[in-house]
């Protein structure tokens, strides 16, 4: 099953964007969807979408979570559209995280999952998020996912059910904002759960 998936999958922690105390179609249209190995991780680069939607995530969504000194999104990408550059259509699996750093730990404050497909254009500067079609709650989580990700509905359920493969992602995403953000951290930790050390990240 997960051989058959074209997903990608992008750990992307922000890079130069985030201080240290921020945080938070059509049927004519052809989805392309994204070509990756399995499971690769994706560092997003200055000025792409993938910057674009890591800062919707962390300015619209992760400022709504309770306190914490760093927030760092995790993303999967499930399929891109990108036939429109005035609304470039991005499926995800969207999540974000807040940390407190706690001695060489950063220990996990608040997150959520936030499912859906972001639309971003292409402006003078790089890229922008214009709108979020979110999955929605309780009884609208089935009826809007199957709205919202129409032929990609199955490979949304598969990076659901993939914990190893989100805990993957996320944890190299957390490396590289640690690198990047010069912060001396070697775990990252839930609540009630031991620490977990940290990929080296290049």
């Amino acid at each position: 099953m997960k051989s058959e998936l074209s997903i990608c999958v992008a750990a992307i922690a922000l890079c130069g964007i985030m201080t240290m105390n921020s945080c938070k179609g059509s049927g004519e249209s052809q989805s392309e969807a994204v070509e990756a190995q399995p499971a690769e991780v994706v560092d997003a680069q200055p000025n792409t979408y993938l910057t674009a939607i890591e800062n919707y995530l962390t300015d619209s969504i992760g400022s709504h979570y309770g306190s914490g000194d760093v927030c760092i999104p995790s993303i999967v990408v499930i399929g891109v559209d990108s036939t429109q550059t005035d609304d470039m259509k991005v499926w995800g699996d969207y999540w974000v995280y807040r940390y407190t750093v706690v001695g060489d730990t950063l220990k996990m404050q608040s997150g959520g999952n936030h499912p859906g497909l972001m639309h971003v254009r292409k402006a003078d500067l790089g890229y922008e998020v214009t709108a979020f079609d979110a999955v929605g709650d309780g009884s609208e989580f089935l009826p809007s996912a199957r709205r919202i990700y129409g032929d990609k509905f199955r490979d949304f359920q598969a990076v659901q059910a993939d914990q190893n493969t989100r805990e993957r992602v996320r944890a190299a995403g957390i490396a590289d904002y640690a690198q990047r953000n010069g912060l001396a951290v070697k775990y990252y930790q839930d609540a009630d759960w031991p620490a977990q050390p940290l990929p080296s990240s290049n």
